[in-house]
């Protein structure tokens, strides 16, 4: 189960041409302050067969190696730096996971204070959270190409992998913020939008990877319709984000500034849309990348949620919850989720999963992701619980599963097992 507190900052997540490449391209690179903030262009130097492409300002993705302390079983830790949300500038946010040779990936989230070297992290999944939601911290700050500190007090140390294994990965990153009325420049009530998106640069089927990943940002549940440009997809957003918030957010402004009578707290006008990319899992040719979005439209909070969805890197090819599961094994899920999910819900093997559920069952979704260990099913909030108790993650190991994949799947040697 996540926590719904990691979400206060990390708030929303068919081939392609050279051509289509080069113009997805063109407008990788943007942020800005002011009202209706715009895309960059293309880089100098770029070329429509091999565009120049780096991280935006303030973003990386990257992979660190170490042994956590007290063990001897070294950890990759994947982590990602988002750019400053919308309308903050004192804290970047972080986000990934850690894993071990099991598989299994632990959720990581964070921020790194402003002008500093401090990087500051916490575990956030259910396994290592306590009962009241008291969480491991990592205190860690940059020395050269290593991180070094402490993790719940104890020395930690970890090196940075580079390259990094699997697919290298840049991001790219966009955000405006959006007068509710234009014709008042003087208003001080802004709407928010961003868009945090991650670009495949490596890999023999790099651009079909592109597409897919694209189409998944856009929420393409198939492959077979034509994949958008990144700058394509970010027009889009923030054109339907300023189109809505001021047709209803700036009415709502002229209606409290004439009528003082009813109070409603001017906060509620401020609207949020954020939609960020997640590296989930990243080794061999593995890659699981989650879409996460949020949304706040007045009232006492927002709505979040992740699609998840992995990819076989040596083709570019998706795969989702039909590719990766054998027909008619959807009983067989169930039973398994419903023993590995009292794991997650820290419930006892014995205990009713309508002691944390709405119901006694925990149906298989569709909304899965693979590890070289197993795979992760991702359920929304107010999917199968509460919104109190945010996204719920399963993870069910490969030992477990193995007699319900299709074959091929790119799972490195383990592969070999389910083909028998």
């Amino acid at each position: 189960m996540s926590l719904p507190l990691r979400f206060r900052s990390v708030c929303f997540f068919c081939l392609l041409s050279s051509a289509g490449l080069s113009a997805l391209l063109s407008g990788c690179n943007s942020r800005s302050d002011k009202p209706g903030g715009q895309t960059a262009t293309t880089p100098p130097g770029a070329t429509k067969s091999e565009p120049s492409l780096t991280d935006s300002p303030g973003t990386w993705y990257r992979q660190y190696r170490g042994v956590l302390p007290g063990s001897t079983d070294s950890i990759t830790v994947h982590l990602q730096r988002l750019s400053d949300a919308p309308g903050e500038t004192t804290l970047g946010r972080l986000v990934g996971f850690y894993t071990a040779s099991d598989g299994h990936p632990y959720e990581l989230a964070g921020d790194t204070p402003a002008d500093t070297d401090s990087l500051n992290l916490r575990d956030i999944s259910a396994e290592v959270t306590d009962k009241n939601y008291v969480s491991l911290l990592w205190r860690l700050r940059e020395q050269g190409a290593t991180l070094v500190g402490t993790r719940n007090g104890r020395p930690v140390q970890l090196r940075l992998v580079q390259p990094p294994h699997g697919i290298q990965l840049v991001a790219r990153s966009f955000a405006s913020k959006v007068l509710a009325r234009p014709d008042h420049p003087q208003d001080t009530i802004m709407g928010h939008v961003s868009l945090h998106a991650l670009v495949p640069v490596s890999g023999v089927a790099r651009k079909a990877l592109t597409a897919n990943i694209l189409r998944g940002l856009r929420g393409d549940t198939l492959d077979t319709q034509l994949a958008p440009t990144l700058d394509a997809l970010w027009k889009e957003q923030l054109s339907s984000f300023t189109s809505d918030y001021q047709q209803e957010a700036g009415l709502m402004l002229t209606e409290l500034e004439n009528d003082t009578s009813s109070y409603r707290p001017f906060a509620t006008l401020r609207y949020e849309d954020q939609t960020s990319t997640y590296v989930l899992w990243n080794e061999g040719d593995l890659l699981s990348i989650g879409y996460f979005g949020y949304y706040y439209g007045g009232g006492a909070h927002g709505n979040y949620g992740t699609t998840v969805c992995s990819y076989d890197t040596r083709t570019g090819r998706s795969l989702r919850s039909a590719d990766i599961f054998r027909p008619g094994t959807e009983a067989q899920l169930e039973k398994l989720l419903g023993r590995y999910a009292r794991l997650t819900l820290g419930l006892k093997p014995t205990q009713p999963l309508s002691d944390a559920l709405f119901e006694n069952t925990l149906p298989a979704t569709s909304n899965v992701y693979l590890t070289s260990g197993g795979a992760v099913f991702v359920y929304a909030p107010y999917e199968v619980a509460s919104y109190a108790q945010g996204e719920i993650r399963v993870f069910v190991p490969l030992s477990a599963l193995q007699p319900l994949l299709k074959p091929g799947l790119p799972l490195g040697g383990r592969a070999e097992v389910v083909r028998k």
